[in-house]
């Protein structure tokens, strides 16, 4: 069994920096792109960010030269650097990884962490 376990969320003043991380843990064979979504009220589940097992690098054009996505691989986690935030970052974000295990790669989600930003 896998579990994507996130941490870091909260609430800060635009303007201000959050890093997100989120770890994968259980019987897990290889990991190949991990990914950050987030979901605002009333909204659709957007990508955010994603980075390949050989650190290629995609950005949603809103958090382009804001966000940083990055992974360790040893350790099996996945971070979210987060500057200039702005109100409209706010949403509930969650972690994404392809993963294989026993079973054919497929696809895993954390519970989600809530990021507000005030303005």
């Amino acid at each position: 069994q896998v579990q994507l376990v996130e941490s870091g969320g909260g609430l800060v003043q635009a303007g201000g920096s959050l890093r997100l991380s989120c770890a994968a843990s259980g019987s897990i064979f290889s990991i190949n792109t991990m990914a950050w979504y987030r979901q605002a009220p009333g909204k659709q589940r957007e990508l955010v960010a994603a980075i390949t097992s050989e650190h290629t690098t995609t950005y949603a054009d809103s958090v382009k030269g804001r966000f940083t996505i990055s992974r360790d691989n040893p350790k099996n986690t996945v971070y979210l650097q987060m500057n200039d935030l702005k109100p409209e970052d706010t949403a509930v974000y969650y972690c994404n990884a392809a993963i294989r295990t026993w079973y054919p790669l497929r696809d895993y989600w954390g519970q989600g962490t809530q990021v507000t930003v005030s303005s």
